[in-house]
């Protein structure tokens, strides 16, 4: 079983803005040891303080999660400073809207080596200790768009597929031989953090969040639940209902996205591009927070996060009540 939060140790990357944020200082308000990791040193140093005011204890440390030799040294001066780790939660991510036209080889690059390679490199360094300790648990925050992809996130949406299938394999295989290890994912829907205003935007425009958008809270909620009570998964907003549906209405969707162009206006602020993301070198500092621009149209809670996701009851009443409703509907039209 894991440790209250209080006696746990937890690492975040990404933890200088948007969910990591939000979840550092969540987490150091309930007592937990916090390691945070990112590049912009200063706004690492803002989240360090606000842990420490929350009450918890934290340490921030600069490193790049796409280096496999970073983050192998981050897990080692977490063990030097604390004893050990409990937690690791992989967060760290960059987002890129556009079509895959518009991508430069580099900026594939990129994204795969932060958004996956950063997740697989966060396990390798955080594995041998938690074998030689006997436990520990990884938290693996991916995206709803690792169900369903999109068209103008083809490449974030292939990064967190990947990070799916990586977790998926990782949790059996550690189940055979680890069993005291956890391994969870989450797949959030739109979450309003600077993620967006961070992104590089292959379009004319800056992009936006696709609808609906959550706040980042919620996601935060997730991870403390996790921390403490292993789940195998849970989904922010209704993306659930979403993967049922794609697995059994294949191609629906696509139909959907195409009406109009939908999911391509759906992704198009009114902004015009300005250039500047946190691709190669982090953002200024000011720009860095736990909450984006959008909370104007922000749904504060997720009502099927709190009452099924976290609670495996109702997420079993869900998922059952769901399915029923599902065959229905594809016998009425099998019929009609």
């Amino acid at each position: 079983m894991p440790r209250p939060l209080n006696e746990q140790i937890i690492v975040i990357t990404g933890a200088s803005s948007g969910i990591g944020r939000e979840a550092a200082i969540r987490l150091g308000g309930r007592g937990a040891s916090v390691v945070l990791v990112a590049r912009n040193q200063g706004a690492l140093a803002q989240v360090e303080q606000a842990v420490r005011d929350a009450g918890g204890k934290a340490l921030a440390i600069a490193a790049d999660v796409g280096d496999a030799a970073a983050l192998k040294q981050v897990a080692d001066e977490a063990v030097a400073r604390f004893g050990r780790i409990d937690t690791w939660v992989n967060n760290a991510g960059l987002y890129y809207a556009g079509p895959v036209a518009s991508m430069s080889v580099e900026d594939i690059d990129q994204i795969v080596r932060v958004n996956l390679l950063g997740q697989i490199y966060g396990v390798k360094a955080a594995l041998p200790h938690f074998i030689a300790q006997g436990s520990g648990g990884f938290i693996n925050v991916s995206s709803g768009l690792a169900i369903r992809t999109t068209p103008l996130t083809t490449l974030y949406s292939t990064t967190k597929r990947a990070v799916r299938g990586f977790t998926e394999g990782l949790r059996v295989e550690l189940q055979h031989e680890h069993p005291e290890i956890t391994v969870s994912e989450i797949l959030p829907a739109s979450i309003n953090t600077p993620l967006f205003a961070h992104a590089r935007s292959g379009m004319a425009v800056k992009p936006r969040p696709i609808p609906p958008v959550y706040d980042t809270s919620e996601v935060a909620r997730a991870i403390e639940h996790l921390a403490e009570h292993p789940l195998r998964d849970v989904y922010i907003g209704p993306m659930r209902g979403l993967a049922a549906l794609e697995g059994v209405m294949p191609g629906v969707l696509d139909r959907v996205m195409r009406l109009g162009g939908l999911m391509h206006r759906a992704q198009r602020s009114d902004e015009p591009a300005d250039g500047l993301d946190n691709f190669y070198a982090p953002m200024p500092t000011e720009t860095y927070a736990s909450d984006g621009e959008w909370g104007a149209e922000t749904i504060p809670i997720s009502l099927t996060t709190r009452l099924t996701e976290l609670r495996p009851w109702g997420r079993a009443a869900a998922m059952g009540a769901f399915t029923l409703g599902a065959v229905a509907l594809v016998r009425r039209q099998r019929v009609a």
